[in-house]
């Protein structure tokens, strides 16, 4: 009888418990489950219907991002005030702006998040997000990311940021050579200039861009320089090649001296949100809620060609504290929170080929959790 009613019990307990990890803001929810369980509640969303979630299968070039009406998902504010902080690497870039548009238009304050957005670069974030001391990067999972969670970090890339605009040609250049043309450069043995090391997640568009070419990330001399330095450089002759970010390339677009070899796979976030545990385990509902208001903010003002809109232009460069001229200077970003399957596999292959990573590549499910942008639109797998 006993045993009866020890087991009755223990049912009992197991379905309050998955309850409360899937319920909407319990009774207490400063914590609400683990999402990567899958046992939380997901809903529809008004406004974000099919063309709210793409198969993360889909690497075409072409592929349409993700959308939600404007204004949706709708906020759903959490009981209590949660503060968040926010690691990134720069304040002024563009890829950032959804960020600090949301905090500017208080979309954050919607879902009850007091939201601050904190300079520091990866190296010194990264610890800080493990032990649970911020909550968040605005980052991508670069070699230092991917070593981390080797090392026991729990830490996941929960959202994507962008993908280049097909006009655009930031990513890798290089200074022809006499009678060279960019169809045959060759580009074994060259000096590449970058503000970027080898452990970034430009190692896997530049592996692609080298591999037709000749090269390789083993064949090239790279040349670290400041972000000042890398196209002076490409036009005194100090380095053969350079990687270009916007607008900077645009220096050089012109000139038939100069050749574009390659840049970020189209359709294909790099970057975007990172997440530690406070977020992943420790309050989910702050990590979607988060979420939740950063893609309202994309579908609201970033969903199209947002530069088409000479106002809104003028509001990002007064935002980020840089020329509209300069901004207006390279077409838009493709704003897009999802991420494709296989991504941080390509990019662990680029780290080993580049010596900056070693041992068999770590799986997707303990790098990237898709469940809390899906739940954010109401997308059920």
């Amino acid at each position: 009888m006993r045993r009866r009613a020890y087991g009755v019990a223990v049912v009992v307990a197991t379905l309050l418990a998955s309850v409360a990890c899937s319920s909407k803001y319990g009774e207490d929810s400063g914590t609400s489950g683990t999402a990567t369980a899958h046992t939380r509640t997901v809903s529809p969303v008004d406004g974000c219907a099919k063309s709210s979630w793409t198969d993360p299968a889909d690497l075409s070039p072409t592929r349409v991002p993700a959308r939600c009406e404007p204004l949706a998902p709708s906020p759903q504010p959490l009981p209590r005030t949660r503060k968040l902080t926010i690691a990134t690497g720069t304040l002024s870039a563009e890829y950032v702006a959804p960020l600090e548009v949301a905090v500017d238009k208080g979309e954050f304050k919607k879902e009850g998040l007091d939201v601050t957005l904190k300079v520091l670069p990866t190296p010194d974030a990264l610890p800080l997000l493990a032990k649970g001391d911020i909550d968040a990067m605005w980052a991508a999972p670069e070699a230092a990311v991917m070593n981390g969670v080797k090392g026991g970090f729990d830490i996941k890339w929960v959202a994507g940021n962008f993908s280049p605009d097909p006009q655009s040609k930031s990513g890798l250049w290089v200074k022809l050579k006499k009678g060279e043309a960019a169809a045959d450069v060759r580009m074994a043995g060259r000096r590449m200039g970058t503000m970027i090391g080898k452990g970034s997640v430009i190692a896997y568009p530049m592996e692609k861009a080298l591999a037709t070419h000749g090269g390789g990330l083993d064949k090239i001399q790279y040349q670290q320089l400041g972000s000042a330095d890398v196209l002076t450089a490409l036009q005194n002759g100090g380095v053969d090649s350079a990687w270009l970010l916007d607008p900077v390339w645009r220096k050089v677009d012109d000139n038939p001296r100069y050749a574009f070899l390659g840049g970020q796979p189209l359709g294909e976030p790099l970057g975007g949100m990172l997440y530690g545990p406070s977020l992943l385990n420790d309050d989910v509902d702050a990590g979607v809620a988060l979420l939740r208001a950063y893609i309202r903010t994309v579908n609201t003002y970033f969903a199209g060609d947002y530069k088409a809109d000479p106002s809104f232009v003028a509001y990002l460069a007064r935002l980020l504290k840089t020329d509209e001229t300069v901004l207006k200077s390279t077409p838009s970003l493709t704003m897009d929170w999802e991420i494709r399957a296989g991504t941080t596999t390509r990019l662990q292959s680029a780290y080993k080929a580049a010596g900056v990573s070693k041992g068999a590549p770590l799986p997707e499910s303990r790098t990237v959790d898709r469940s809390l942008y899906e739940e954010a639109v109401g997308h059920q797998p």
